[in-house]
């Protein structure tokens, strides 16, 4: 069985983009249950309509329902499970056990996995999640290569793994973090989490209140728990040796720029494509970012994999416009998103994860028939370079 490349959707419209730039399966969240509460996720008529296009296209489709739900709140996590699952979910993801014991017994046609949540970190766990009805298991974050060459190992024919490959990380373990709840007042196990990981902290001297403390050279202030970004391509061929079934990358509140050029770009490297270091991160950092690191997958991480700045994205780039499906007359049309110029050359991003050049016109044309030397946000222009639908189109160097 070949890798699966699996990618995140917080919309309809990002899974869409996720399996045009080369995803195997996509993850996502219904209304309840799900530990993105605030990535838009997605009402039945919503699962229904994204589970038929990823199947019409050979794809599949994972609901999240990895919130630790009170008890109070398991009948509504089966009710929702029961529902999708009608809708075709190919399997759920799951992290509380009292969740995996109820929804086994319910014989769905879903598979169910457990998710990063879980904090997996041997195969006598992933044992124990076979035994309880699931079929794979994602291993967290907090492991070596040779950690996970091991388990492979041992659960070589037993279960599915998954890992995480690309994306986002918490500063706590797999994710189980209390801050938020206690600074916010949001639960980050149901679906809530605020990040305040990444807001500015200072320090202060119990006898003078008010003076903010410098702890290093820096007039900004100091992210104390704020890690860099996990970027793991140089890893992947000893990863699929492993025996690795799926690659997982984070990002169901991220955009659409960051759907198309992350996935577009772990497609290729699945497909054999061998980038090098520099090749990778210049690639990778046309997306805001954080600065990247290989997180535990050399063992334990260090000071070089923590970013202090977290305001100042590392990306090479803008993103400034998607082209539509839709055309007018002969030429495509282009959905502006940042600010275009006239006359100005932007890199071109396809489908295929090829790079290309384009020069817009001048004038710039809108899509009703206006002259214009620029375009906002929004706006509608005319291309004169024939171009795929769903191209992304970028400011590179900015």
């Amino acid at each position: 069985m070949s890798s699966e490349l699996l990618a995140p959707a917080g919309t309809l419209e990002k899974l869409k983009w996720a399996v045009r730039y080369g995803a195997d399966a996509v993850y996502f969240g219904a209304e309840f249950g799900s530990l993105r509460s605030f990535a838009g996720n997605f009402t039945f008529e919503d699962a229904k309509e994204g589970l038929e296009f990823l199947h019409a296209n050979g794809k599949k489709g994972y609901v999240a329902l990895n919130i630790y739900p009170f008890s109070h709140e398991y009948d509504e996590v089966i009710n929702t499970a029961k529902r999708l699952d009608e809708l075709g979910a190919d399997a759920f993801i799951i992290s509380d056990p009292g969740v995996l014991a109820c929804l086994s017994t319910l014989k769905l046609n879903a598979r169910l996995h457990i998710s990063t949540q879980a904090n997996t970190t041997s195969y006598q766990a992933a044992m124990a999640y076979k035994q309880m009805g699931a079929g794979r298991v994602n291993l967290a974050r907090e492991l070596s290569l040779e950690q996970i060459q091991a388990i492979g190992k041992e659960l070589e024919g037993q279960i599915e793994t998954e890992v995480f490959i690309h994306g986002s990380v918490c500063f706590s373990y797999s994710g189980r973090c209390a801050i938020s709840d206690y600074l916010a007042s949001h639960r980050a196990n149901h679906g809530e989490c605020k990040h305040p990981c990444r807001w500015n902290y200072a320090l202060v001297e119990e006898k003078r209140p008010g003076e903010y403390l410098p702890v290093f050279e820096d007039e900004k202030g100091l992210y104390l728990f704020n890690s860099k970004e996990l970027a793991l391509f140089e890893f992947v061929p000893a990863l699929i040796e492993a025996g690795v079934a799926s690659f997982k990358i984070e990002g169901r509140m991220k955009s659409i720029h960051y759907i198309a050029s992350v996935v577009s770009f772990y497609r290729q490297v699945l497909d054999g494509k061998v980038f090098s270091k520099d090749e990778g991160f210049e690639l990778l950092n046309r997306v805001p970012n954080r600065g990247y690191s290989a997180g535990f997958m050399k063992g334990a991480v260090g000071p070089e994999d923590y970013e202090i700045h977290e305001a100042v994205s590392k990306s090479n780039s803008i993103f400034v416009g998607n082209v539509l499906e839709r055309k007018a007359g002969d030429k495509c049309v282009l959905e502006v998103r940042n600010k275009v110029h006239a006359g100005e050359t932007l890199e071109v991003l396809t489908p295929d994860g090829k790079l290309s050049q384009t020069a817009l016109a001048k004038p710039l044309v809108t899509e009703i028939g206006d002259e214009v030397d620029f375009a906002n946000n929004s706006q509608f222009v005319l291309l004169e370079n024939e171009l795929p639908a769903y191209a992304i189109l970028r400011r590179v160097g900015s």
